[in-house]
């Protein structure tokens, strides 16, 4: 039987869930997620776990924040005076929003914290700083 091998494009059908059993994404009702196994595509402890599979085997893989989205990085937050921030825009914690570096690149953020005086905005991916579970199947090696 095949087993997987790093630079190996596989298919796997996947749940991810939080410690509290909170599901944050999943592959059901979607086509499976393709990627090179250790092409560095997926968060490397998902990565590291799929070599020795077999199609049609399932596990469970517990992966530390620092091999998934890394520490919370206090640095990733910025707070705005209220007065900076676009009026058309609604402040609204949760609501995330795309802004542009100096250099052109397009930087995910969301509101998390709003005051009278500023509006506080995290580019920290919103999973660093949490453990993930994922059950996993792989469906194909190609």
């Amino acid at each position: 039987m095949t087993q997987v091998k790093t630079g190996d494009t596989v298919g796997i059908h996947y749940t991810g869930t939080l410690t509290d059993g909170s599901v944050f994404d999943s592959s059901e009702g979607r086509d499976p997620l393709s990627f090179e196994v250790g092409s560095g595509q997926i968060i490397p402890g998902l990565d590291k776990a799929l070599p020795g599979m077999s199609i049609g085997d399932k596990k469970t893989v517990e992966v530390p924040a620092a091999e998934a989205y890394g520490p919370i990085q206090p640095g990733a937050r910025q707070a705005l005076p209220r007065a900076e921030f676009p009026a058309d825009i609604p402040a609204e914690v949760g609501l995330q929003l795309q802004m542009q570096t100096p250099e052109g690149q397009v930087l995910p953020v969301t509101i998390v914290d709003v005051t009278d005086e500023e509006i506080t905005l995290d580019a920290n991916h919103p999973l660093a700083g949490k453990d993930l579970t994922f059950a996993i199947e792989l469906v194909s090696i190609g």
